[in-house]
């Protein structure tokens, strides 16, 4: 994991993440949101953070839950801290100073199409950038890379949907599905969304970037001012792209990227569990 400095210097480890709430980080959700759980155990291992995750409804109605599981990933999910997307949680958590992870692309972007690795899929107009102002909140946009390392998608939805009967299976689960984006247009809105059939990979490493933070104090004035809004909503998205795409340059010249590499190196030299192989150099 590295972070940004206000100065703009590239850091190894969590030390530009801000300490002082609120704080939203923003960021591109990968396959699956596997980068979740790494997220959220370093926050806490490095910055004594929990991180609030802003998540999909469905996963709070039980309605995936394995009755033969005692204890499922969405319990989990619920002692880290997520809670359902709603405005009025958004609300709490900022006046209660949180550290908030947010991901505009929800499950569209988790659930993405052959050719769409490391596309930003987000909303045509803001959702957070005005609650955000409001509070004074900072907010952090940060990129993560490293899916294709672990595994490849082999049929996505365009794949499944010309299997018979597909379609309407999706279309059955989708009208007992939550909705709460109804209001949101462009590609994030679209409803052609089912899990895809992966082919997995012996564990790549997965690499982390947060952002320089940026500050909403004073900029109260976006709450009726939609065009500053919206312009402080592009700048996060091209943070998030350029971020995802230093990252993507820099993993080629790490010498333990590959998982038996890794490996040889923590049996040969790491001590104690703390420890970490190194990576590229800044």
């Amino acid at each position: 994991m590295f972070s940004t400095l206000e100065n703009g210097k590239i850091v190894q480890g969590l030390a530009g993440v801000p300490v002082e709430g609120p704080v939203i980080y923003v960021g591109y959700h990968m396959l699956f949101g596997l980068e979740v759980v790494s997220l959220s155990e370093e926050f806490i291992t490095q910055k004594g953070i929990v991180l609030r995750g802003i998540s999909h409804p469905e996963l709070f109605e039980g309605r995936r839950e394995n009755a033969s599981s005692e204890f499922s990933i969405f319990d989990w999910m619920k002692i880290f801290g997520a809670v359902p997307v709603s405005g009025s949680y958004l609300f709490k958590l900022l006046k209660n100073k949180s550290h908030i992870l947010l991901y505009p692309g929800g499950q569209r972007e988790a659930l993405h199409y052959k050719g769409e690795e490391y596309k930003v899929i987000w909303p045509d107009h803001p959702e957070f950038v005005r609650m955000a102002a409001r509070f004074g909140a900072t907010i952090v946009p940060f990129g993560v890379v490293g899916e294709d390392d672990v595994a490849d998608i082999l049929f996505d939805f365009n794949d499944l949907a010309k299997i018979p009967y597909f379609i309407e299976y999706v279309r059955e689960l989708q009208r007992g599905s939550v909705k709460f984006r109804d209001e949101i247009s462009g590609e994030v809105a679209s409803r052609n969304i089912a899990p895809p059939v992966i082919l997995p990979k012996l564990p790549g490493r997965f690499y982390y970037l947060f952002g320089t933070p940026i500050s909403t104090k004073g900029m109260e004035d976006m709450l009726e001012d939609r065009e500053a809004a919206n312009k402080l909503y592009l700048r996060i998205k091209s943070e998030v792209e350029h971020n995802m795409s230093y990252l993507l340059k820099k993993r080629e010249e790490d010498p333990y990227r590959s998982f038996i590499d890794r490996k040889l190196y923590q049996t040969l030299y790491l001590r104690s569990e703390s420890d970490q192989t190194p990576t590229f150099k800044l």
